[in-house]
């Protein structure tokens, strides 16, 4: 794992970096997504609550249309699909533990799966590996964001 301005990113991801949300690819077209550790900052660190749209189970979600809602005494808004697919489950953890997605980010704390549309098209959208986090780097600086 990387730390980028004092973000864990790690290499392995592909990431939406405008929206701070990844994605990985667990086979047969299954991508597992979540919000990133300067999602989680951003969001004040606290979360209330984050909710995936139950209306949105079994539906298309396209690329960077909301998926999910944090809640935080900072902040209300989406959580953005990093790529378009069909919503097949939300993780039921964040119900009862909405931190798990700040505390375990990348683990325990991801938001959903979906089964990806197109995801040879648009995994070429995301940015992943040591260029990718040198993207996000570039994106953090720009907006002088850090996580420490």
């Amino acid at each position: 794992m990387a730390n980028v301005r004092g973000c864990n990113l790690p290499e392995d991801l592909y990431y939406l970096i405008d929206k701070h949300v990844w994605a990985k690819p667990l086979g047969g077209g299954l991508v597992r997504v979540g919000i990133t550790a300067v999602a989680a900052k951003l969001s004040g660190g606290k979360l209330a609550a984050l909710t995936v749209k139950a209306k949105n189970i079994g539906q298309e979600v396209k690329q960077g249309k909301s998926l999910a809602t944090v809640e935080s005494s900072k902040f209300v808004g989406p959580v953005p699909a990093p790529i378009t697919g069909v919503l097949l489950r939300a993780n039921e953890k964040l119900v009862t533990d909405p931190n798990l997605a700040v505390s375990d980010s990348y683990g325990e704390g991801w938001v959903a799966e979906m089964q990806a549309a197109n995801w040879d098209a648009e995994k070429g959208l995301l940015v992943t590996g040591a260029a990718g986090l040198a993207a996000y780097q570039a994106k953090l600086e720009a907006d002088n964001i850090s996580c420490s």
